[in-house]
């Protein structure tokens, strides 16, 4: 009889998304809500993703069964 198949932890699939390379990236904090208080270069600078430290893209792999 064959192992079941291990399933992807649901809230690491929406939080982070693996490059060809292999990095993990993920959206950056303090751009979700209460934006109008934030000045617009800071608005900015949250815009883009950002790469996940080692240790943590260790573990965030693990999740996401890669």
């Amino acid at each position: 009889m064959d192992m079941p198949k291990q399933k992807t932890h649901s809230g690491a699939k929406r939080r982070f998304r693996i490059t060809r390379k292999g990095k993990v990236m993920s959206g950056q904090r303090n751009r979700a809500h209460l934006l109008e208080g934030k000045s617009a270069s800071r608005r900015r600078r949250l815009a883009g993703d950002r790469a996940v430290s080692a240790p943590d893209a260790k573990r965030i792999k693990r999740l996401l069964n890669r």
